[in-house]
């Protein structure tokens, strides 16, 4: 090597030179190369930066476990996994709900069935708090299948919901409800009775919530005292398959104790939303088929239709002669929104006619009106109720004199 000669360091290593860059580079050191610059360069512009004769260094990996991402299987099965996210997101679909609340618009919005009661009912609501929001409530009833006294707290935020209700005979019920992640809910409910009874229960379950799915799991009065495992387990599951069509399926395995086998069952449902309509489909697993189609007539009407046929062994030919019981019903019902109030009406194949109307009084007060009547059974029940909620609006106000405003909570229920 003659002198003035640059010496080829970089040769004993066997290293080859990249590609000229566009720009200096600062000397840095990447995941899978470490650059180096020639320092006998007489145009270098600096000791700590690199020109178009910069060379690369294979470094070793970080982790002795990087050959688990760094194979050609792994690098298919990425490709492969992202190009169906990729398709998937394009087709627009949305979250299809809970399966629970596959009829929501039919069971909980028209029908009544959730707000008749019979006897009277007079509740008093005083809100504490808006933010988080507390409340407690007192309900004096007199009638059938009414607790006299029953004393109940709610407390919600963002991440959380926990409510608590007692009664006069002891009967003792709590929810609680924690947001763990945007998309993840955990719920556990609570019943304790006085004196046992079989009347106490423990509930789990956690949901999670996905772009175009829902998964949900259940567990009831699990237990491995008795040596095994005991109690109703449920898994459910629900997918968009289109922006209308979404299909889930639901799975059952219970046992109510080691002296006997466990049940297992599965049911399937089909549920199609259009504009101003919504069918749904369901198969249990006891064999028993549910429909229900829901309509929009205007922005204040709304209407929906049920029907249930179950099919049983039991029937004429017995259980030997393969003879099937048939079960059904049809229900029909209407929802009307008035300004200051609101009338659910229904009636169904048995001879069973109920109505049910909600008014607003004044401010805080709601009056409530339930009449049923059984013309097969001639039976009837009517159930009166008023509601009075206070602290709402003097919480307000004093927001307002303060000058800060309530935040939107969304409570995970």
């Amino acid at each position: 090597m003659t002198r003035g000669e640059t010496p080829n360091w970089l040769s004993f290593f066997n290293l080859k030179t990249t590609q000229a860059l566009s720009s200096p580079r600062p000397l840095c050191a990447s995941s899978s190369a470490l650059y180096i610059f020639d320092p006998f360069r007489s145009n270098h512009p600096h000791p700590h930066t690199m020109d178009s004769s910069t060379f690369e260094l294979p470094l070793p990996s970080e982790s002795k476990f990087a050959f688990l991402r760094n194979n050609p299987v792994y690098s298919g099965v990425s490709d492969l996994l992202q190009s169906f996210h990729d398709r998937r997101a394009k087709l627009g679909l949305s979250n299809p709900g809970n399966f629970d609340n596959v009829g929501r618009e039919v069971q909980r919005e028209v029908f009544l069935n959730n707000y008749m009661f019979q006897g009277i009912r007079a509740e008093l609501t005083r809100a504490v708090s808006m933010s988080p929001i507390v409340q407690v409530s007192h309900q004096f009833a007199l009638g059938e299948r009414l607790n006299p006294y029953t004393f109940a707290a709610f407390y919600g935020t963002n991440s959380s919901f926990l409510q608590g209700t007692i009664d006069n005979d002891g009967n003792l019920s709590t929810r609680f409800s924690y947001r763990t992640a945007p998309s993840s809910i955990t719920r556990a409910n609570f019943s304790i009775a006085p004196g046992g009874g079989g009347q106490d229960m423990a509930q789990f379950e956690h949901e999670y919530t996905g772009r175009d799915f829902t998964a949900h799991l259940k567990a009831y009065n699990p237990s491995f005292l008795e040596g095994g495992l005991t109690g109703i387990f449920i898994g459910s599951y629900l997918q968009s398959v289109t922006p209308k069509l979404s299909l889930g399926l639901e799975s059952v395995w219970q046992r109510g104790g080691l002296t006997q086998g466990p049940d297992v069952g599965v049911s399937y449902v089909g549920r199609y939303k259009s504009n101003d309509w919504i069918a749904t489909a369901a198969l249990q697993s006891q064999g028993a088929l549910n429909t229900s189609y829901w309509r929009r007539i205007s922005d204040k009407v709304q209407a929906g239709v049920d029907m249930t046929l179950s099919l049983s062994p039991g029937g004429p030919g017995g259980m030997m002669g393969g003879g099937l019981q048939k079960d059904g019903v049809t229900t029909f019902g209407a929802k009307y929104d008035f300004t200051l109030s609101t009338f659910r009406a229904q009636i169904d194949s048995k001879g069973k006619l109920s109505c049910l109307l909600e008014k607003r009084v004044g401010g805080p007060v709601m009056a409530t009106f339930g009449a049923e009547v059984d013309h097969f059974t001639q039976q009837a029940k009517i159930g009166m109720g008023i509601s009075i909620e206070t602290g709402g609006e003097e919480l307000q106000e004093q927001q307002q004199a303060t000058g800060t405003q309530p935040q939107a909570l969304n409570i995970p229920f």
